[in-house]
């Protein structure tokens, strides 16, 4: 029998991704936890978090095994979402970043592994059930944009677990992340001048601040939840209510004309993110935190705060389906509301100008 002062003893915890966005922020949490023996963190370059090892290593080198043989919980956060990276150069990223980080895991027989992709894998749809339940059928469209990456690191998942059935791997699907340094669809939806929706169709909308995040991470790391597990805040906002609070009036288009639009704008390299993309902003995605909640679990964030939050960090930006537009293009925000929220006849001359120039 093992005695239990070994059996309970705290595990050591590393981080990738621990310099900068989500992955410091997990950090700042755990570094002075008494639940974690010890916490390395490791990035291609050391961060400002004091009281935790650092490694400096790209995780998607082969010798990371070598890096990580003493650790029992290594939690992944290391990754590209950027609206604004080259979308084959961001793939590759995430997908190398993910096998070699798996992998290397199982090479150096760490416990467990926990990493983060999005409840839009579960796809937004007019007749999704609100909320879909934690097992419901992943039915997200997979493209270019940052959905097909989430798509890709979790069949990657599916495959490592058959590979190495000694690895434990918890994935974690946060609802529409909000808080500092979080730009996405989502976010950037709300800096448009009017509130895109679709004719028949009403969106929910949940949200998950970062805070609420990175407590879920920390219950993850110690394997209180495990497999696939949603997070984000209790229940949902209507359309009414964020329309109330934003003071934001909606325009409504057909569906046809809304992604037909958008999809040519993306091909023109317009707009940043495929046309199915825009289905998270008009169709719902609402996820029951069934896994956390039977922990105790509680989200320190409501749905209303966190999209007051949300509200506040847009301040002083405007997009138009999500194309960030600053100095002389933000004057034509006014005119793609006027018009339709898509702006697609200004914007394109605008895109065609600053290519002849």
């Amino acid at each position: 029998m093992v005695p239990t002062s070994k059996r309970l003893r705290p595990p050591v915890v590393a981080v990738t991704g621990a310099a900068s966005g989500i992955g410091r922020a997990f950090l700042a949490k755990v570094a002075s936890s008494a639940d974690f023996r010890r916490v390395v963190a490791i990035d291609e370059q050391r961060g400002d978090v004091p009281d935790v090892t650092w490694r400096v290593i790209d995780v998607r080198d082969p010798l990371l095994a070598n890096r990580i043989s003493d650790i029992d919980v290594l939690v992944h956060l290391s990754a590209d979402y950027g609206l604004g990276s080259d979308a084959g150069e961001r793939r590759a990223y995430n997908l190398r970043a993910a096998q070699t980080v798996l992998t290397a895991s199982a090479a150096a027989r760490v416990r467990r592994v926990v990493l983060v992709t999005s409840a839009m894998v579960y796809g937004a749809a007019p007749d999704n059930e609100v909320p879909l339940p934690e097992d419901a059928p992943v039915a997200a469209e997979s493209d270019t944009g940052v959905v097909g990456d989430y798509l890709e690191i979790e069949a990657l998942v599916r495959r490592s677990l058959r590979s190495h059935p000694g690895l434990e791997v918890t994935v974690l699907r946060p609802a529409a992340l909000v808080g500092p340094g979080i730009d996405s669809v989502v976010t950037r939806h709300f800096e448009a001048p009017r509130l895109l929706t679709v004719k028949g169709c009403s969106p929910r909308w949940q949200f998950c601040h970062i805070d609420d995040l990175v407590s879920a991470l920390e219950l993850a790391a110690l394997g209180a939840v495990s497999g696939v597990v949603a997070v984000g805040g209790e229940g949902w906002l209507e359309q009414e209510q964020v329309e109330e609070i934003s003071g934001l009036r909606r325009l409504e288009l057909p569906a046809g004309l809304t992604f037909g639009t958008a999809q040519r704008l993306h091909r023109l390299g317009i707009t940043p993110a495929p046309a199915a993309d825009l289905h998270y902003v008009v169709y719902p995605w609402v996820v029951d935190c069934a896994s956390l909640r039977e922990t105790g679990w509680k989200p320190q964030w409501t749905n209303e705060a966190a999209f007051a939050q949300l509200l506040e960090l847009r301040e002083g930006r405007h997009a138009v389906v999500g194309r960030r537009l600053s100095g002389k293009d933000a004057t034509l925000t006014a005119a793609g509301a006027t018009v339709a929220v898509l702006g697609t006849a200004a914007i394109v001359r605008v895109a065609r100008k600053k290519r002849r120039t």
